[in-house]
């Protein structure tokens, strides 16, 4: 399992108020203890509102979470190229565009999100209601490489991001407790137009959402997508981080079914006498 969206909120670092509102701490041992049923092999620490542009408790995440795990984060829009460069050697791969809780000026941040593209492939994940997803229409079409968070967010802004979806974007299959939609049925529709779109995250600790990620939000994703799971779960994500892909045995039944045996090669019938081959061949006399 690849965990494509989590917030790790680390009192030791500097921590703001968004709209009066400030998180309890949740740590990487937090996180560890309520994930320790499932397998999961890495995973995109992503930046939150209240986080600001303060990169230091992300390098200190990723460096104590190690290998496969990315980071995604939101930059001062004055920050250099040096600063993309730096923070792309300690893992960082995105670009946060939090248009719903921290919007800023959207003109800048695109330059600035296709310069880290240009520099260190960047992509970049946008948080925004959907209401307002139509209207990002002109800033979208200039991103080499976006996905949305949370399914979009609403049921308004499907058929764009189902448009989206088709021109290359990704999902996060995250945020169930955030959303006003039908999650199983926007499941369904986003991957039958890509089946490489959908990624899993479980936005832990879901500060703000309705209701935090549960155990049974996987069941739902494996139940739509089937034998997929794999894609969607994990290898999606991967791909998309552009991090390796991680081997996967191959399923060995411990009862196969045997083949089977091989029928034994026919015999001519022998007849008596001297018949040609196309005479009835007559019964023996019975005694009586």
């Amino acid at each position: 399992m690849f965990d494509a969206h989590v917030h790790i909120i680390d009192p030791r670092f500097p921590l703001t108020e968004n709209e009066g509102y400030l998180p309890q701490p949740y740590t990487i041992a937090d996180y560890r203890k309520r994930m320790a049923r499932f397998d999961v092999q890495g995973g995109a620490v992503v930046s939150a509102s209240f986080q600001g542009t303060d990169q230091t408790y992300l390098k200190a995440a990723l460096a104590e979470l190690g290998e496969n795990w990315v980071g995604v984060t939101r930059l001062d829009l004055d920050a250099g190229d040096q600063e993309i460069l730096e923070l792309d050697k300690v893992g960082v791969r995105a670009l946060r565009f939090n248009l719903k809780r921290a919007a800023t000026d959207i003109t800048r941040m695109t330059v600035q999100a296709l310069r880290a593209y240009e520099l260190a492939g960047w992509h970049v994940e946008v948080y925004v209601d959907g209401q307002m997803l139509a209207s990002l229409q002109p800033v979208m079409s200039k991103l080499p490489r976006i996905s949305v968070d949370h399914l979009g967010m609403s049921e308004e802004c499907l058929p764009y991001l189902l448009d989206l979806v088709d021109r290359g974007a990704r999902v996060k299959a995250t945020g169930f407790g955030r959303v006003t939609m039908n999650v199983a049925d926007t499941l369904r529709r986003i991957h039958a137009v890509n089946p490489e779109a959908l990624m899993f995250g479980t936005d832990l600790p879901g500060a703000r959402a309705g209701r935090p990620f549960r155990d049974s939000d996987v069941d739902l994703i494996c139940d739509v997508v089937g034998a997929d799971m794999h894609a969607v779960l994990e290898d999606n994500a991967r791909a998309f981080y552009r991090l390796p892909a991680r081997p996967r045995p191959e399923f060995e039944d411990p009862a196969p079914t045997l083949p089977l045996p091989a029928p034994a090669p026919a015999t001519e019938l022998s007849r008596p006498g001297d018949y040609e081959p196309a005479d009835t061949i007559p019964f023996g006399v019975i005694d009586r």
